[in-house]
């Protein structure tokens, strides 16, 4: 999965399980999400940093929980 799959798949993912994201500024509005490092074409990772802003205080517990729900198998949340 590229990068960029992965951050519209967690956009489409905070969208279905309601979560209070924020989003960026501008025409176009999108989830403020950062993954720290584009894996080049071919490889894979186990363990990979993202960041997700929120608009509003979640416990990290609750957001792992409904989030996960929305993510297909094999992708897995870590808080």
């Amino acid at each position: 999965m590229s990068h960029l799959d992965l951050i519209r798949l967690f956009g489409r993912a905070l969208r279905r399980a309601d979560l209070p994201f924020a989003v960026s500024e501008g025409f176009s509005k999108h989830p403020k999400i950062v993954i720290k490092r584009a894996l080049k074409l071919g490889l894979t990772s186990e363990n990979e940093e993202a960041k997700i802003a929120l608009s509003e205080y979640m416990k990290p517990e609750e957001f792992k929980e409904r989030f996960q729900k929305q993510l297909p198998e094999g992708i897995i949340i870590k808080v």
